[in-house]
């Protein structure tokens, strides 16, 4: 077999995991155009259609699903194969692609990056940071980290530092004029951000004290999906705003935020790095692993 055939069937196997040329050349580091040559190489070669394509969506013809199923294992033991050989290294090497939600991102993972590849100068860390939720196998992705709750089942998971809590703030402006609210109830009387997810579905404010849950709908004029709009908006006495404790601690210590129903919110879930389970892990893969454990 040739070395363009092998990279023109990686370059199929890539459009068929994420159905975008886009995204494919992203996980194989070039460019959409260069993928959709390999891929129309590959098909005029076989003499069989592959894709199905419009200027909206890729899809998978039933010949494509066929060799999608075939080549997927036999990429995976290719990978399975080279991550064998990282015991014969001295220090890691190579990519390690991570998923992450956005809205923590900053303060779970991104201490650790700067000592990470300090001392590993030969790994290289891809780091998606989205809100979305992602199928790590799907997306190619090494590892994620989220919620306990939200880890697709039959994944390895180490539970992590820290453990996360939500506030609630506003600014010394916006309480000039308005009472501090003593309970989730009296949010009733208060605008309030409504957190969304980036579906556009909206999430309940959550409180609990004493074994007492209080679920709390917003309905103010303001919709956001980003934590840190949603922390600006508050600075800026526009409503109150259900954000990351961390993400505000220093806006609250410097007075230009306050912090209210502090004894109602109470920490969040543990937070996993989780993984499917693989018979070797890389090198790289490994200090990560290390790095987190170690927070």
């Amino acid at each position: 077999m040739r070395a363009t055939d092998l990279s023109e069937m990686a370059a199929f196997a890539a459009v068929a995991r994420h159905l975008s040329f886009r995204k494919a050349g992203e996980e194989r580091g070039v460019t959409a155009s260069a993928i959709s040559h390999a891929v129309l190489n590959l098909e005029e070669r076989i003499g069989i259609r592959l894709l199905n394509r419009t200027t909206r969506s890729v899809s998978l013809t039933q010949a494509g699903e066929l060799l999608k199923s075939h080549l997927d294992p036999a990429f995976g033991e290719i990978a399975s194969a080279l991550d064998a050989l990282n015991q014969f290294r001295d220090t890691p090497f190579g990519k390690v692609r991570l998923n992450v939600a956005n809205s923590i991102a900053p303060f779970v993972i991104g201490h650790i990056i700067g000592p990470l590849l300090s001392k590993n100068p030969n790994l290289q860390l891809e780091i998606s940071a989205t809100d979305r939720l992602v199928d790590i196998v799907e997306e190619g992705f090494d590892a994620g980290i989220r919620f306990g709750e939200r880890v697709t089942e039959g994944m390895i998971a180490l539970r992590i530092r820290p453990r996360l809590r939500l506030a609630v703030v506003g600014s010394p402006a916006y309480f000039a004029h308005r009472p501090k609210p003593l309970t989730p109830h009296d949010l009733k009387r208060h605008l309030c951000i409504q957190n969304m997810y980036p579906s556009g579905l909206r999430y309940p404010w959550d409180f609990e004290r004493d074994g007492q849950p209080v679920t709390f709908n917003p309905n103010g004029p303001l919709s956001l999906d980003d934590h840190e709009l949603m922390t600006q908006a508050a600075l800026g006495g526009v409503a109150l705003a259900y954000v990351w404790e961390n993400r505000v601690a220093e806006h609250v210590a410097a007075g230009r935020l306050i912090k209210v129903l502090d004894d109602w919110c109470q920490p969040e879930e543990p937070l996993y790095l989780y993984y499917p389970s693989r018979r070797h892990m890389s090198a790289g893969f490994r200090a990560l692993i290390e790095a987190m454990k170690a927070e």
